[in-house]
């Protein structure tokens, strides 16, 4: 097996586990970026943990969890594609590093900018080739959040219309009443799909692109700090004479932690933005609501809501991001030196197969 195939098998396996467990975080953290907050409204979302439990009380556990089978598949795919071309983009690169070493340029070590270059390759052909899933998970993450907008635009109109005495007081509380009992339709990965398609057709399905692709800086920057603490670790265990592979999966946990946290903290607005696009547009008659493209996101996130709507569900997502990071690296390490143990065994029983 060759070394990318084995880290991209790796990466879709920790990417899987990390996703099972920080699900409900991220499902909270999708509906905190795509909530709209005007500039003198306040914030009474609460804390992470509250929206947790009203989830749970409104929707039922299921709710957290909407979304989950086409986000376990995107995640698969994606750090699977992420990690396959990040192996075969780094091995170029130290290929690069040592060559130019022989020609007496450098110590044959892959610098900074290097790897960052490699990441962000790795990263937007990851981009381009999953974007599509991405769109169907946030669609069904914060599909009972439109549904419930939905809702109050109607109430709204109805009480307006009762104002200007178009319909009678009976009329009136009978359609309320139907409004206050009606429940969001079951809503698969299909009907998400056909929703988009119905929307904006094939295109509707690279929504958000634009800031995904200026987002793959987030994971350059994670895999940037990697490597260099990685390298950095490894020349101190050598300089120690320990052995230089040695880095134990705690290590690797606190690394990765670290870097997802500076990662995260310098990208997070471009995340709401991806967010709002992919997300069901609002159904009412206020076009500050509603966006055409990523530029025209920005201009009324600003000019409707303030800076502050860019860093909406940031501690959410730091503890999700950093959590999800580290056991995304812990598991992918551990699977990998897994890999390695079984290709050895196969090789060894190929070599002994031969001397018979």
């Amino acid at each position: 097996m060759s070394s990318a195939l084995a880290n991209g098998l790796a990466g879709a396996g920790g990417g899987i586990i990390a996703q099972i467990i920080t699900y409900p975080l991220q499902t909270v953290n999708t509906r905190q970026q795509t909530e709209r907050v005007s500039k003198e409204g306040r914030d009474s979302r609460g804390s992470a943990l509250f929206q947790i439990l009203q989830v749970v009380r409104s929707e039922g556990l299921l709710g957290l969890y909407s979304g989950l089978k086409p986000s376990l598949l995107g995640t698969a795919v994606s750090q699977g594609v992420y990690y396959y071309f990040y192996q075969v983009f780094k091995n170029r690169a130290e290929a690069i590093a040592a060559a130019n070493k022989k020609r007496g340029r450098g110590d044959g070590s892959v610098g900074m900018f290097s790897w960052l270059v490699v990441a962000a390759l790795a990263g937007s052909l990851n981009v381009l080739l999953t974007n599509p899933i991405w769109v169907l998970v946030t669609r069904m993450q914060t599909h009972t959040q439109a549904e419930r907008k939905i809702v109050e635009a109607k109430r709204e109109t109805l009480l307006k219309e009762a104002s200007q005495n178009a319909l009678t007081a009976s009329s009136v509380e009978a359609k309320l009443a139907e409004l206050d009992s009606s429940k969001p339709l079951p809503y698969g990965t299909m009907l998400a799909a056909r929703e988009v398609y119905d929307e904006s057709g094939v295109t509707g399905f690279w929504k958000g692109v634009i800031p995904s692709l200026i987002m793959v800086s987030n994971p350059s920057i994670q895999f940037m700090i990697i490597e260099s603490l990685s390298k950095q670790l490894r020349t101190k265990r050598a300089a120690k004479k320990k052995d230089v592979q040695n880095i134990t999966a705690l290590e690797i946990f606190v690394i990765g932690a670290f870097a997802k946290l500076g990662a995260t903290v310098c990208t997070y607005p471009l995340l709401v933005v991806k967010s709002r696009l992919q997300a069901k547009q609002e159904i009412s008659g206020n076009v500050s609501l509603r966006y055409s493209g990523t530029v025209d996101a920005i201009i009324k996130m600003i000019r409707h809501e303030g800076f502050r709507c860019f860093y909406q569900g940031m501690r959410t997502k730091i503890v999700q991001s950093v959590f999800a990071a580290s056991v995304l690296f812990m598991v992918k390490e551990e699977l990998v030196k897994v890999f390695a143990v079984l290709a050895n065994k196969s090789m060894f029983k190929s070599v002994a197969a031969d001397i018979k």
